[in-house]
């Protein structure tokens, strides 16, 4: 199991908070919780959220992600560095503060293949696959490894994770 799937009360909370689409209690959330692997995960979403959304504050989040994801890099489960990195790229790609897509798309593969258990690495590569331009992307393929995470998701350890419905949520479309 990783860490991120340890289940908590704030998971609980901040799983609800994630269903009524209310990124306010998440921003309480990662501006006063203590800097654990565990935090990592919301700072993903919460920066993914922001900049969809286009908010001004969200290049010092994703900043403040990345130094959070270096300094606790030796304490994550295997793939979640390179997972979480990932996300730092593709962020900074969508808000022009920087141009890495071969870099992101690399990361997001290296994570699933140091981790292909784990259905947050496997949701992660087939959400970088689904969304990235024909020529890095596979929507097929993104639909089979948004699957397979679904199957791995359904274990009690990620009952409260806002990683289920989001992968869930993939299949739809």
């Amino acid at each position: 199991m990783s860490l991120s799937a340890q289940t908590t009360a704030a998971d609980r909370d901040l799983f609800d908070a994630y269903n009524a689409e209310d990124m306010s209690i998440w921003k309480t959330y990662i501006d006063t919780a203590a800097v654990t692997p565990a935090l990592l995960s919301y700072e993903y979403g919460y920066c993914g959220a922001m900049t969809d959304s286009k908010d001004s504050t969200a290049l010092t989040y994703i900043q403040r992600f990345r130094r959070h994801i270096e300094c606790l890099k030796d304490q994550l489960p295997a793939g979640h560095y390179e997972m979480y990195m990932s996300a730092v790229y593709v962020y900074e790609l969508r808000l022009h503060a920087s141009f890495h897509p071969v870099t992101a798309m690399t990361m997001a593969k290296e994570a699933v293949n140091k981790a292909p258990e784990d259905p947050m690495t496997i949701c992660y590569y087939a959400t970088a696959l689904y969304y990235a331009p024909k020529a890095f992307g596979d929507k097929n393929k993104a639909k089979q490894l948004f699957e397979k995470a679904k199957e791995k998701f359904q274990t009690p350890a990620y009952l409260y994770s806002w990683w289920r419905p989001f992968c869930e949520l993939h299949l739809s479309k």
